[in-house]
């Protein structure tokens, strides 16, 4: 790669490249030379903007985390439109999206990028305890709203649903498993 080329947002850039090739390869196939190859950027352009790799996946895991926390606020403004289950199963869609399920995956599997994403204040499941926030979020509102049961302890419900999601996502190839998320939503909301 060139020198002296200007990136339009580098970070943004790797962040892009990183999802790709853990799309296509799996955890173990992203490294920073793949990352920076998929980039189609120099090595050392990954490590002037981060300490090291690990800080790297730090970042990408933040990022997320950001997203997920947005579609919270998002998820919790709709309270009181449309039916719960709907809003439950949109927002779960875009909450296990195939990038998600694979940057969990990876946080799974490496060991210090948990432990700096436990020291950044993140849930001690990353990404997954932040879903579950989400949506105990939102059911907070609509049980404050009288739309779930009175006795609803949105506590248990939001991990339960998030759990029972995880794993369907977790053993489903394919199409995304629609109607089994329907039947597990309607289910865990009865």
């Amino acid at each position: 790669m060139p020198t002296g080329v200007a990136l339009r947002d580098p970070r943004q850039q790797l962040f892009d490249a990183a999802v790709r090739v853990l799309l296509r390869g799996g955890v173990t196939a992203l490294t920073s030379r793949a990352i920076t190859d998929e980039a189609g950027v120099a090595k050392g352009v990954l490590h002037r903007h981060f300490a090291d790799f690990d800080a790297f996946l730090v970042d990408l895991v933040l990022d997320r985390i950001a997203r997920v926390e947005a579609k919270g606020v998002a998820l919790r403004d709709a309270a009181g439109t449309g039916t719960v289950a709907g809003n439950l199963t949109d927002a779960i869609f875009e909450l296990f999206e195939p990038v998600m399920s694979a940057i969990i995956v990876l946080t799974i599997a490496r060991d210090e990028l948990r432990n700096r994403l436990r020291a950044a204040g993140t849930a001690r499941f990353p990404l997954v305890g932040e879903s579950v926030a989400a949506v105990a979020g939102y059911l907070a509102a609509e049980h404050d709203l009288g739309r779930i049961a009175a006795d609803a302890d949105v506590q248990v419900l939001a991990p339960t649903l998030i759990g029972a999601v995880q794993l369907l996502f977790t053993e489903h190839r394919g199409d995304p498993p629609v109607e089994d998320v329907r039947i597990v939503v309607a289910s865990v909301l009865r």
